[in-house]
């Protein structure tokens, strides 16, 4: 896999500059599913071509915050700005009020999200993935969608898997693919919702690369994972989740060595 120079990163699916260096900021984020309050007043700030790392139990609540980012999950109150913009909502006399479908899709193009599963479609080959939001959503011209889908595929480690389908890749290898799908909308934050967690051990190591060379060229990441060597090696900050809420965050050194809540502890224990 090569290594992109970081000046022409944002030209093939890279870090544009947001307006400020808070990519994003929730504050006070509130989620119930029926009578479960499943996010507790969750804030969180994260700067330009910061890594953060989330962590915790099942059912903590990472991945309905992460997808609350991306509004595929509807918040009840609290905000959350992505790039200094008010995502899904608008507000209407200090209300949230649901936005328009096409503002909210909008948005959406700023944000790259990497699945458990790899969503591929099957019937399309592996550039035809990378380019169908490009063409189809930001309306580029096909050609120009195509040589940057080719450059991504090289960037992930499959130039020669272009014109292959996904029933004809490993899991490691459609996982790849589904990155540099979403690198191909140029977004400004990318999202990781356990994204080795569907893969075999010995397919995990070359997403998890792919990742790592991302965060190495700038690239502000939220990344929800049980990879405890990743967090160690890329994270500038962990974030424990326990019931909804977050109960610790800090340096992965802190995690490591000295982490004071009795449950981040014992949970660090189950899986180290």
């Amino acid at each position: 896999m090569s290594t992109i120079p970081r000046d022409i990163l944002g030209a093939i699916g890279g870090v544009p500059k947001p307006p400020s260096e808070v990519v994003v900021q929730a504050t006070d984020v509130n989620k119930w599913f029926g009578r479960l309050h499943v996010l507790r007043g969750i804030s969180m700030t994260v700067k330009r071509q910061e890594v953060v790392v989330v962590i915790g139990a099942s059912g903590s609540g990472k991945t309905t915050f992460i997808r609350c980012i991306n509004h595929l999950e509807k918040i009840q109150s609290g905000r959350i700005f992505v790039n200094g913009h008010l995502i899904g909502y608008r507000e209407v006399n200090g209300k949230l009020v649901e936005d328009r479908e096409s503002n909210i899709a909008r948005q959406r193009q700023e944000i790259g999200m990497v699945f458990q599963r790899f969503n591929l479609f099957p019937h399309k080959t592996a550039l035809e993935n990378i380019i169908e939001a490009p063409v189809h959503v930001r309306k580029i011209p096909v050609a120009e969608a195509t040589e940057t889908a080719k450059a991504l595929l090289a960037r992930v480690g499959l130039a020669a898997k272009a014109d292959v389908y996904p029933a004809q890749l490993s899991g490691g290898q459609q996982q790849r693919v589904a990155i540099a799908r979403a690198l191909a909308m140029k977004p400004a934050l990318m999202l990781f919702d356990e994204p080795t967690s569907a893969l075999d051990p010995e397919m995990i190591g070359e997403v998890l690369e792919v990742m790592k060379e991302l965060a190495r060229e700038g690239m502000t990441m939220i990344v929800v994972t049980h990879e405890m060597g990743f967090a160690r090696e890329v994270a500038d900050r962990v974030v424990m989740m326990d019931e909804g809420q977050i109960i610790e965050e800090g340096t992965p050194e802190h995690f490591f060595t000295n982490p004071q809540q009795e449950r981040t502890k014992s949970f660090l224990s189950k899986i180290l």
